[in-house]
């Protein structure tokens, strides 16, 4: 009030003061002088105060009973002016506070006159309010009659004074209070001892106020008398009262100064003893009355409830529960009952209607509501009072939609404005207007048909209410439709808010103060610790005290929220309102889920989810979880019915989408509401933000979105996100625009759920797998049996969380993968299948391309659990499964690849987990990853792995889908080899050192360290492996395949085999080579010899491999081929290995049977084997003596060239001179020499191999028929062809038992025939005298040995004879061919004209042997030549089997098959015998050529006088020159044989001479023309044949014995021949008659009468005592014979017989001599 200190104000007082009684002064002049004179002194009095004291104020208020003394008179005038004028200067008076209590007293008393006299009410009232309000002067009864002065004019006529008196009688309440509360706060600091109070009395306890206090409470306690309608104790005078003012007052009294009632016992004791009861007394009749009800059941008229109090009760309550609910639990309790209670159905509306006003009150008190559940619902015996405030709420809610019908009599006999059912049923539609025609909607709740709009009617968190105001209505207010559900709905919302936030706020106080107490307790100091234990311990304490709370406040109120909340939900029409309520089950269930609650969580969750989804769809998950309890199903709560409510399936809602329900047989469509699209966003709200705390109960969210995400048709894309797009299959999807846009955001914020899953706790996110995989396994039962789209929502989700989850995925690889791998990868329907494959696939990927810390390359541990699922996809058995998975294997070897390390088995191990049965496209992807590891990666893997590879690469091999990816595999085989071949020393030392660890780990563990061919080093054991592959390959059923893995295996080994180790040779020719060589023998004995019908139409199969024999053959013929080639190349290993002689007998072995194999290749190829490896030479010779056996001229096969591969271009390092090689092996001891002896069995036992292959592969055969085999002549060729090579090496040894087996060897081989089809290749025309190869082998073979012989030693000439024999054997079949077995064969001979395409397929041709027949003939004639006086020669008779072989052909002469094989034996035989005989007669005395001279005479008479005919076609020149042939014989009789007749038989003389004689006379022939018959005679033979008679009739020389009986032989001879010609040329002339005799004839008869001529001159000139007596009988005997012949025609005969006749003139002599000489 410094205002009124100031000097000016005092100094504006004074004058006011002064003017104000000089106005007085003026009014009462005439009327009331004492009244004009008290004003005059008053003056005097103002003036001489200010003047005397400097304190103005005080000394005006010392004195103010005196100057307020004329005011108070002007009052008592009760003249309107004159008392307003008063007035007016008593209130500046008390403004100025210069008023004493007395005067107060004073004015007051005046006051109370006035009002007595109802003047100036207003004024007064002012006054009052002044007085009090200025100052604390009025106290005790001086106040208590001025407040009775005020309540007093309240109740006037005067409507405008009750109004003011109203309002003033309020703030002096107020004011009274004021100063009680100043009061306590001047006394604060003195603390004063409570005094007891006793017993029930007040009294003495009020006596311990202090003044204002003891006012306040006065006043209070007549309140509360007066409201209860009794008398005041201290506001006397007190004429009326209403109960509505009272509690009005009380009501701002409690609610204005709750401090003075909580800090002073006595007022406290006042709200028990008196408020309170008064309070619950005055309720009496609301609790009674029931609506409806008819009177006469109760004995005395209920009263009926008044609004006015009833509101204000409400009020009063609303005041003591908020601010004293701590003093009055009972009271309270019993309060809110009622409150309760108040919102029956049975309770008029404005009843209801208040009641749900207060309690919104209580709603949006967290803290008030936490304290009614601690005080109620938490002690044992109490009523669950905060759970009853829930429920109610609900069932009020409920009520509301529940109306009854109107026309109920209970309605209608209240006041009309409270027949609701009535206005609730009528507009039932009128908020459904133009629901098509776009117009907006009210928002508004509306539920089997009953609508009620909601109103806006307060701002959220805030209760204001509208009909707890209403102080001025008396009855009861109309409540606006909609009202009370708005009131309580807000009232859920708030109550919902509140507590969610309270608890979420004191939860995280907890949490914050756990963390730091935790952090506290983790520091070092020990001192510390022990205190901070202890608070730590308090700390939980208090967090379990207040969890219990938290926990029962949930507890207590889940149910009916839950029930109000799902009714309002179904109901809401707006979507603000709908958008508010799901908030609401959000935010409870977020809460529940913090507080562990699972059972609410839940149910708040379901009630989300189904609001979703269509009504009534059928969900499994949500009805069977406990949601099931809260269904349609009556939940008592406390006694409380709290009626669940099921969503209603007619809410007029705005369809926004049609898609199908996710149902194993989808019946029909389903629509999708906008609020259901609102509740699924509410859903993905739920899940993104309270993820962490959902559980278990992920599984409903989940579940609910699947549904969802499937009725919208979203799917999944790359990276599990869902994208809009529908499958073909069932009736599309409709969407609205609305929708349209909206699902973009919808998936987003799905993926961006599964995103946040990334800041989940380890256990959530396990719930959240958990969820996923148990969704993902309802999809996929309903998938099973039907090809329909899936769901694979799950499955996608799971790869989401995978994805995002990447930093910490060890902890949920194991779960996610292995629901991917056991159950989705494996899962017959292919989409859902080929999700899962993605997903994993995908998962892996990223998993190995994350940047994890530690990166996976320290971390192999991880880098193997994220590979293994790779692994085990290897396990399926669906193609597109192991497509996915190897394509995964393809990329990530492409991204990884260098940095696979410890993975790289694993990847190896699923490209080599591809089966032969898995289709081509699989197998295809799987070599593209083995191709790239080949081509890129081999360098950057652990060489342990290269084994791996090796194995992986022979598999895809062996696989038959694709011959391309098997020969390329075959290629990178070799590439892999390359690889070894240049990386050899590093993998060697890696190898090594790997080793070494392995085998002190298997030492430690004490096993065996077992990998395959062990003892050899483990460089060499990759070698190995690497052989044995292609080994493997070697037998593949593929010929193709076959040929290409030979030749790549003998590469290798040839080109790389340098590096093994001299030891592991060992394994390579009996592990590898022995062994491929066994497998392929008994394939190509076994294999098929059907004809294979072209494949495919397109390919064509050359005969030569039309069966699978002969395609196995080919394969054998390259196997072979290629141990022979190592065998020659690598001798110089090899046979240092101790068993070198066993397994050349093994190679030879497989030589043998290839070579008596039924196959003309595989036998063929056998002895080019063979061929190859007798060329070897050992070491040690190779060194001393460049001596090489001479080479066969067969060319020896070549392996086809290297196969063309990029590895091959580059040049590899050889050191191949033996010296070095052998020194790399064993740098300390000498280079190894050869045993020579060794070397000697080797070559034995391949003699032995060759002459078993010979006699079995020529025997002839049994029995024939079409397929009975027949070797072929380029294998007997080739098989002869070996034997000069073989023989270099055994010749030492080789004896006349080998020479005989040789012989039969070239015998049979000599005799086999050939087939038509081939004979014309092989046979020579007729017309060429040629040799076929094998003939010239043969011959070769026996020439190479006689040359041997000759050189030899003198033991080796007995084999001569051996020869000789061998070789007529073969001349013999020029004439004789020889024969094959039983085999029926068309001899060459028989076809002169070369006919031999016109014999039949199936037929054998012998050859043409008459061209080797005489070669060999050649040679006979050679070597005996060179050796006609050798013992053995002699001995052996060799002469005599010359000549007899010889007899044959001579004997033959034109029947010969050839013309030529008679001449050449002819000259043969002059020369042989040009030889022979001189040795003969040699050898005459010994005997040892008697058998020969008959053989030979009978040659000679078989050949000059042959039985065989000349052809008809023979020209006269050829028949000279043979003539001349038969000439040049007798000219060797009469030069070799006859000279030397004393040497020989006589009885070989005699054939001789017969012959002779027989030759020397024509032979007649009637076949001859005449004109050739000059010819056809063989003038000329007989001619020699006569002379040689002749000249050794008349040898001169005799000279012994012997050579005179050979001239008396030839003598008689010939004169018998002369007369047998003469007797027949007489007796056939006589016959003739006139006819003339045949030419011929006519010329012998002269060529005898001309050679008797002759004989009687040479007789003559001989010496007499040489001829013989007889002799002459003879001659002169002729003489009658001659002289019948004179009678001839032929003047040629005469001419001839003239000169006959003439030399008997000499004969003519007497008788005496002729007598003389007669005998003897």
């Amino acid at each position: 009030m410094s205002g009124t200190n100031s000097p000016e104000a005092v100094k504006k007082l004074l004058e006011n003061m002064q003017s104000d009684l000089r106005a007085l002064s003026l009014e009462c002049k005439k009327k009331f002088p004492p009244v004009k004179e008290a004003a005059e002194s008053g003056i005097i009095k103002v003036k001489t105060i200010a003047a005397r004291n400097t304190e103005i104020l005080a000394a005006l208020k010392e004195n103010s009973s005196e100057v307020v003394q004329p005011f108070l008179m002007g009052c008592g005038t009760k003249e309107p002016k004159i008392t307003q004028l008063c007035l007016a200067a008593i209130q500046r008076l008390m403004s100025h506070e210069v008023v004493s209590e007395t005067a107060a007293g004073n004015i007051i008393n005046m006051l109370w006159q006035l009002m007595e006299n109802s003047l100036e009410e207003l004024k007064l009232l002012q006054t009052v309010l002044v007085l009090l309000t200025t100052n604390t002067v009025v106290h005790d009864e001086a106040l208590s009659k001025a407040i009775v002065l005020c309540f007093r004019l309240h109740f006037t006529k005067d409507n405008i004074t009750n109004n003011t008196a109203a309002a003033t009688v309020r703030q002096v309440v107020t004011v009274v209070f004021e100063r009680m509360v100043a009061e306590d706060e001047r006394h604060r600091d003195i603390v004063e001892q409570p005094v007891l109070v006793q017993g029930n009395s007040n009294r003495r306890s009020v006596s311990a106020l202090k003044p204002c206090a003891k006012d306040a409470y006065m006043l209070f306690q007549d309140l509360c008398q007066l409201v209860n309608a009794d008398a005041p104790y201290w506001l006397v005078g007190m004429t009326e009262m209403t109960r509505t003012f009272g509690l009005e007052l009380l009501e701002s009294v409690l609610n204005d100064f709750p401090q003075v009632f909580l800090q002073h016992q006595e007022f406290s004791f006042l709200l028990k003893e008196r408020v309170c009861p008064l309070v619950i007394k005055l309720f009496s009749p609301n609790i009674k009355f029931r609506q409806g009800s008819s009177t006469s059941s109760s004995p005395a008229p209920v009263e009926k409830p008044y609004f006015p109090i009833c509101m204000r009760l409400l009020r009063v309550v609303s005041v003591l529960i908020k601010q004293f609910y701590s003093l009055l639990v009972t009271e309270c309790e019993i309060f809110l009952s009622l409150l309760v209670k108040f919102l029956d159905a049975d309770k008029p509306q404005w009843l209801r209607a208040v009641a749900v006003e207060s309690i919104h009150r209580f709603c949006v008190q967290p803290q008030l509501l936490r304290s009614f559940c601690q005080s109620y619902d938490m002690k044992q015996h109490s009523t669950k009072v905060f759970r009853d405030i829930v429920n109610a709420l609900g069932s009020f809610i409920q009520s509301l939609f529940l109306v009854p019908a109107a026309g109920n009599p209970a309605t209608s006999n209240q006041a009309g404005n409270n027949n609701l059912g009535g206005s609730v049923s009528a507009p039932a539609n009128s908020g459904m207007v133009g629901i098509g025609g776009g117009v907006t909607l009210l928002p508004a709740f509306e539920y089997r048909g009953t609508w009620i709009p909601i109103l806006t009617i307060t701002v959220q968190g805030s209760a204001k209410a509208t009909y707890l105001e209403m102080l001025d209505k008396v009855e009861p207010p109309t409540i606006p439709e909609g009202y009370a559900m708005s009131v309580a709905f807000h009232c859920l919302l708030d109550l919902v808010r509140g507590i969610t936030s309270m608890i979420e706020g004191e939860l995280g106080e907890v949490e914050a103060e756990c963390q730091t107490t935790t952090e506290e307790a983790s520091s070092p100091t020990q001192s510390s610790e022990q205190q901070d234990l202890q608070s730590a311990s308090d700390q939980m304490d208090k967090e379990i005290v207040s969890r219990a709370v938290w926990e029962e406040m949930v507890n207590a109120c889940w149910c009916g929220l839950l029930a109000a909340l799902s009714l309002l939900l179904d109901a809401s029409t707006d979507e603000a309102a709908t958008e508010n309520i799901l908030k609401a089950e959000l935010t409870m269930a977020a809460l529940c889920g913090r507080l562990g609650l699972v059972t609410s969580r839940d149910a708040f969750i379901t009630a989300i989810c189904k609001g979703s989804l269509p009504p009534h769809y059928a969900l499994t998950v949500l009805n069977t979880t406990t949601a099931a309890t809260l269904s349609n199903k009556s939940y008592s709560v406390q006694g409380q019915s709290v009626m669940m409510i099921s969503p209603s399936s007619e809410s007029h809602q705005q369809v926004v989408a049609v898609g199908q329900p996710l149902a194993v047989q989808p019946q029909g469509t389903v629509m999708l509401t906008s609020k259901n699209i609102q509740c699924m966003r509410t859903l993905l709200n739920l899940a993104h933000c309270h993820g962490a705390v959902l559980g278990t109960s992920w599984q409903l969210v989940l579940a609910t979105l699947q549904h969802l995400v499937w009725i919208l048709g979203l799917k999944p894309s790359s990276g599990g996100a869902l994208k809009p797009g529908r499958a073909v299959e069932g009736p599309s999807t409709v969407l609205t625009t609305a929708v349209m846009t909206d699902l973009p955001v919808i998936s987003n914020i799905l993926s961006r759920l599964f995103e946040s899953s990334q800041y989940l706790d380890d256990v959530s996110l396990h719930h959240l797998i958990n969820a996923l995989c148990s969704l993902s396994l309802e999809a996929m039962d309903m998938a099973y049996g039907n090809n329909k789209e899936p769901s694979l929502f799950a499955v996608a989700k799971l790869l989401e969380t995978g994805l995002v989850n990447m930093h910490r995925i060890e902890i949920l690889w194991r779960p996610l993968t292995g629901h991917l791998l056991e159950k989705v990868c494996q899962h017959p329907n292919s989409r859902m299948r080929e999700w899962g494959a993605e997903a994993l696939t995908s998962l892996i990927k990223a998993g190995l391309t994350f940047n994890h810390d530690p990166p996976l390359s320290q971390n192999q541990r991880l880098q193997l659990l994220l590979l293994n699922p790779l692994k085990e996809m290897s396990n399926i058995n669906h193609p597109d499964i192991r497509l996915k998975q190897l394509e995964c294997v393809l990329q990530i070897l492409q991204s990884q690849g260098d940095s696979l390390g410890p993975g790289w088995p694993l990847v190896l191990g699923v490209m080599g987990a591809i089966r032969n049965d898995q289709g081509e496209s699989l197998i295809r992807t799987a070599f593209q990853c083995l191709q790239l590891v080949v081509t890129d990666f081999l360098p950057t893997m652990p060489c342990t792995c290269l084994q791996i590879v090796v194995d992986v690469a022979g598999s895809f091999g062996l696989h038959n889908q694709e011959l391309n990816i098997s020969l390329t595999s075959i290629g990178l085989l070799w590439n892999i080899s390359d690889y070894f071949f240049q990386r050899g020393e590093t993998i060697e030392k890696e190898l090594n050192k790997e080793e070494a660890l392995q085998q002190k780990q298997a030492e430690e563990k004490g096993v065996v360290l077992n990998r395959p061919f062990h003892p050899a080093p483990p460089f060499d054991c990759l070698w190995l492996c690497l052989y044995a592959k292609l080994g493997e390959l070697c037998v593949d059923p593929r010929p193709a395949v076959r040929k290409s893995a030979g030749q790549t295996l003998f590469s290798t080994i040839g080109a790389h085999g340098t590096l093994l180790q001299h030891s592991t040779w060992h394994t390579v020719i009996w592990k590898v080579l022995f062994h491929l060589l066994d497998r392929v023998r008994e394939s190509s004995t076994t294999a098929d010899k059907e004809k294979i019908e072209s494949g495919g139409g397109n390919i064509l199969i050359h005969h030569s491999r039309d069966t699978a024999e002969k395609q196995w053959a080919e394969t054998w013929v390259l196997t072979l081929a290629g141990v022979a080639r190592i065998f020659n190349t690598r001798r110089y290993l090899l046979q240092p290995l101790g068993d070198f002689s066993r397994a050349w007998d093994v190679l030879l072995d497989h030589i043998q049977s290839a070579a008596l194999s039924k196959n003309n290749e595989v036998s063929l190829a056998a002895l080019k084997s063979f061929q190859e490896i007798l060329q070897i030479v050992s070491p040690a010779r190779d060194l001393d003596k460049p001596e090489t056996p001479p080479v066969v001229n067969v060319p020896v096969p070549v392996l086809i060239g290297p196969i063309s591969n990029p590895g091959m271009s580059r040049p590899f390092v050889r050191t191949d001179s033996i010296g070095e090689r052998l020194g790399r092996y064993s740098s300390s001891e000498p280079p190894i020499v050869t045993d020579e002896l060794e070397d000697l069995n080797l070559w034995w036992a391949a003699w032995n191999t060759w002459y078993r292959i010979g006699s079995e592969s020529t025997k002839p055969p049994i029995t024939f028929d079409k397929l009975t085999f027949i070797p072929s002549q380029p294998f007997l060729t080739a098989l002869i062809q070996i034997f000069p090579a073989l023989y270099q090496h055994i010749k030492t040894g080789f004896n006349m038992d080998d020479l005989q087996k040789l012989g039969v060897i070239l015998h049979s081989a000599i005799s086999v025939p050939i087939s038509s089809d081939a004979s014309p290749f092989i046979l020579p025309s007729y017309t060429e005298a040629v040799l076929t190869s094998l003939q010239e082998a043969v011959l070769t073979a026996l020439d190479v040995l006689q040359k041997a012989i000759c050189v030899g030693p003198e033991n080796m000439q007995i084999m001569y004879p051996a020869i000789f024999d061998q070789l007529l054997a073969f001349v013999e079949f020029s004439c004789k061919p020889p024969q094959y077995g039983q085999l029926e064969t068309k001899h060459i001979a028989n076809a002169k004209y070369n006919q031999i395409q016109l014999f039949a397929p199936a037929e054998w041709v012998a050859l043409n042997y008459v061209p080797f027949a005489e070669r060999s003939l050649e040679v006979v004639v050679d070597l005996y030549q060179k050796t006609a006086c050798h013992k053995a020669v002699v001995n052996e008779k060799v002469l005599q089997n010359i000549i007899k072989t010889l007899r044959v052909p001579l004997s033959l002469k034109y029947s010969c098959p050839s013309e030529s094989t008679w001449k050449l034996a002819v000259s043969s035989l002059l020369k042989v015998l040009s030889i022979g005989l001189p040795v003969a007669r040699q050898h005459a005395s010994s005997g040892k050529f008697d058998s020969m001279w008959p053989e030979l005479a009978n040659t000679f008479e078989d050949f000059l006088f042959t039985k065989s005919i000349p052809p008809d076609n023979l020209s006269i020149q050829e028949f000279q020159r043979n003539e001349n042939i038969d000439v040049e014989v007798v000219q060797l009789i009469s030069t070799e044989i006859l000279p030397y007749a004393n040497f020989i038989p006589k009885e070989f003389v005699g054939q001789i001479m017969t012959m002779l004689n027989k030759g020397s006379i024509h032979s007649q022939s009637s076949s001859f023309t005449e004109a050739e018959i000059d010819i056809r005679l063989r003038e000329e033979f007989s001619k020699m044949c006569f002379e040689t008679l002749l000249q050794f009739s008349f040898s001169n020389k005799v000279t012994t014995p012997q050579e005179g009986y050979i001239s008396r032989m030839a003598l008689s001879v010939l004169l018998k021949r002369s007369q047998d010609v003469l007797h027949r040329y007489i007796e056939d002339e006589r016959l003739s008659g006139k006819c003339p005799l045949p030419r011929q004839q006519v010329t012998e008869i002269i060529f005898v009468l001309k050679a008797v001529s002759t004989l009687i001159d040479s007789l003559k000139k001989t010496q007499p005592e040489n001829v013989d007596g007889n002799t002459w009988a003879q001659v002169i005997a002729l003489y009658p014979t001659l002289v019948e012949c004179i009678t001839c025609s032929s003047s040629e005969v005469c001419s001839a017989l003239k000169e006959a006749l003439v030399p008997f003139k000499d004969f003519m002599q007497p008788p005496a001599s002729r007598v003389q000489n007669g005998e003897s």
